[in-house]
């Protein structure tokens, strides 16, 4: 009870500097009697569905990723406009202080001044908010196929040219527009590739909430076959079961959609993709994260049947992975490819000049291609949401690989 008290009044302090301001750029009554009816709308909602609220899980999932979206979004607005009248606030009352002390007759702070910083709070706060709601209600959908070119010395001459197509980070438990969804998987089979790969994280919580995708995701097609790994999530390690059983039972009926889907589930497993007479080793690990993350990859197990000269591709949700494990085994692994990190969903990225997000300062690899000691990886940013209900400036993403022999 005592953290919704002290959250409640953190909140309506912010929103106390978000109405001065509303109040002295307008002179509309309507407009912040509507901003405080919009600010017990969102916390009253957001407290319900976080103490009443359905829980398959300790993951968001809708409806209350919903409501901390829009409380995220509001709280923002609230927090600039706070930078600027309390810093204002501030200043007013050091300048009444000097008057009081020297005696000095003159004016420090001006109404008009006031206003014009209110203004100005609002419109940059507006940006943010705006963003946040867009990031909801479009960004999440708004899916980018990237594609890139990657050249080896030893890529067998059968498989120069050979096309990957690779999602990650489904997250179904997320899921609210059939329509948006179907139109992504018919933008992953437009691409025509020849193998597909998901590389984990199908769910949020629990292997139900993939059920009612599950025709949808059966429709994704590749020449080659579509293989598929575990992500964190999958596990069911983030509810609270009642039996050890349950939560078994539960990861068995997610292997079953897996294979239902079409997916070849590799579980610290190999097999050889053939071409032209020529094959290269395809290697899936189980999850393997750095910290409190699971543990269950095992790439020595995974590769004992394939032959240290092969051309590989590892499969391994976790970029940590890679950085901890993979670069430094005794096997050259020629590309990997992971998601996990989403980009964090929200970040700035304009190709050739910026890419920018925090998650950065967690993950040293985050998105997209890297190279370190001869080996790439491709982090995916993500399929799906989690977490926040949205996407901004890091969109959804289908990567699409070509692998060529350098010539």
């Amino acid at each position: 009870m005592l953290r919704w008290i002290v959250f409640v009044v953190i909140y309506i302090v912010l929103g106390f500097y978000s109405l001065q301001s509303i109040k002295t750029a307008s002179r509309h009554p309507w407009l912040y009697y509507t901003f405080i009816a919009l600010m017990l709308l969102i916390v009253g909602n957001f407290i319900y569905q976080f103490t009443f609220g359905a829980s398959d899980g300790r993951v968001l999932s809708r409806p209350k990723s919903y409501a901390f979206g829009f409380l995220l979004a509001l709280m923002s607005f609230q927090l600039i406009t706070v930078l600027f009248l309390f810093s204002e606030d501030i200043f007013r009352f050091l300048s009444g202080s000097y008057q009081k002390l020297f005696g000095v007759d003159r004016e420090f702070s001006f109404p008009e001044r006031r206003r014009f910083l209110s203004l100005i709070a609002l419109g940059i706060a507006a940006l943010p908010f705006g963003s946040l709601l867009y990031g909801m209600y479009r960004g999440k959908y708004n899916f980018k196929v990237l594609k890139y070119t990657l050249e080896f010395d030893d890529l067998p001459s059968g498989f120069d040219g050979y096309t990957i197509t690779q999602i990650s980070d489904v997250h179904s438990g997320s899921f609210d527009n059939e329509e948006k969804i179907s139109y992504a998987i018919d933008l992953v089979n437009k691409q025509k590739s020849d193998v597909l790969f998901f590389t984990g994280d199908l769910v949020n919580n629990k292997a139900e909430e993939m059920g009612p995708w599950k025709v949808l995701f059966s429709r994704l097609e590749a020449a080659d076959g579509k293989f598929s790994i575990l992500g964190n999530h999958d596990y069911g390690d983030y509810v609270d079961w009642d039996t050890e059983e349950e939560k078994e039972e539960n990861l068995e009926d997610l292997k079953k959609l897996q294979k239902e889907i079409g997916f070849d589930l590799l579980l610290n497993e190999s097999r050889y993709l053939q071409r032209n007479g020529d094959k290269i080793a395809l290697v899936g690990v189980e999850n393997w994260g750095r910290g409190g993350f699971k543990k269950a990859g095992d790439l020595k197990k995974a590769s004992e049947k394939i032959n240290e000269n092969d051309f590989k591709i590892l499969l391994s949700h976790d970029p940590s992975h890679w950085e901890d494990v993979v670069i430094h085994d005794d096997y050259h692994y020629h590309l990997t490819l992971s998601g996990h990190t989403h980009g964090m969903q929200f970040g700035i990225e304009i190709p050739g000049w910026i890419k920018w997000s925090p998650v950065k300062w967690r993950y040293k690899y985050w998105a997209g291609i890297y190279k370190e000691l001869g080996q790439f990886i491709n982090v995916n940013r993500g399929f799906g949401v989690l977490g926040y209900p949205g996407r901004v400036g890091i969109w959804p993403e289908i990567t699409v690989i070509t692998l060529k022999k350098k010539s």
